[in-house]
């Protein structure tokens, strides 16, 4: 992939708290996460790429262009959706859409349509004319998403699109954000929910106290762990657990009643599937379990 943020030695400070430290980037034009706890400087990172806040040293290029010297060409490549609530309440969702339409570039008629569009690309289609003061939370993160891209930006940044949503709304919203890919619009998801990005990202950045973690491929950072984790339904666990500790197996279970069980290679696997045969038990799942993102974060990150 071509790169699309491209950042060398970028540093912010704000009185007391360095909030982004000598951060050397690369971001392909996919989908790249960005992860990191409250105060991490992913928020900050977004005030620099859209040109409204100055580093105090470094350079970022966003879609090729300078955005120290060229900040509002850089604005007119961009999509942006806000963490905070920020839609006028007394205005309809084609209202809002349309205008920032209009505010990228737009002629009148052709930001009406096109939001009409996009709208309906969201699901809300029927809500269009309806006040966003009547919205639900997870009405007004689709308004907000529709804004963003209304304009046909090549990069959209979204912060934290999922907050405040229920689990169902959190799985839509997930859904149309992987679907931008396929428009051709590149995204960086920041967020502090690290299976948000194992679900919809390609790339991973990682930021802890302003500073770099991580920024690789999502594959190249989910491995096997050298784990299986078998389901045999919750009546059967204990029968399993002891019957493979007795063959020298190092088995866990957890609380959601799977075993978890240490491996080398196929001779395990094989003592797992003979084991279970020999029980008679339903084997629901034997899978290699992965690293997770958190792993991977809470492994890398610098000590306090």
């Amino acid at each position: 992939m071509s790169t699309i943020v491209r950042a060398r030695g970028l540093t912010k400070r704000y009185p007391g708290v360095t909030a982004l430290d000598a951060v050397d980037l690369d971001l392909p034009a996919g989908s790249v996460g960005l992860v990191g706890a409250n105060g991490a400087g992913k928020t900050t990172l977004f005030r620099l790429l859209l040109g409204l806040s100055q580093p105090d040293a470094g350079t970022v290029d966003v879609c090729g262009i300078p955005v120290a010297d060229d900040p509002i060409g850089v604005r007119s490549q961009i999509g942006y959706m806000p963490e905070h609530d920020c839609l006028p309440l007394d205005q309809t969702a084609a209202d809002v859409v349309a205008t920032f339409g209009e505010l990228g570039g737009l002629p009148v008629r052709a930001a009406r349509q096109r939001a009409s569009e996009v709208l309906d690309l969201v699901g809300l289609d029927e809500a269009r004319f309806r006040p966003v003061g009547g919205f639900s939370t997870g009405m007004r993160q689709r308004t907000k998403l529709a804004q963003a891209i209304v304009a046909d930006p090549k990069l959209v940044l979204l912060d934290e699109p999922t907050a405040g949503l229920d689990p169902s709304g959190r799985e839509e919203m997930l859904a149309l954000v992987d679907r931008l890919g396929s428009f051709g619009i590149a995204v960086v998801l920041a967020t502090h929910l690290l299976d948000d990005v194992a679900r919809v990202c390609d790339h991973v950045v990682m930021l802890d106290g302003g500073r770099l973690v991580t920024d690789a491929p999502t594959e190249s950072l989910l491995h096997q762990t050298g784990t299986v984790t078998v389901d045999v339904g919750p009546t059967a666990v204990a029968t399993l657990l002891a019957a493979l500790t007795r063959r020298g197996l190092a088995v866990t279970s957890d609380d959601g009643g799977l075993l978890e069980v240490t491996i080398t290679g196929d001779a395990e696997l094989d003592t797992i599937r003979d084991v279970v045969a020999d029980l008679d038990l339903p084997l629901h799942r034997l899978t290699n379990r992965l690293t997770s993102l958190d792993e991977v974060f809470v492994h890398r990150a610098p000590s306090p």
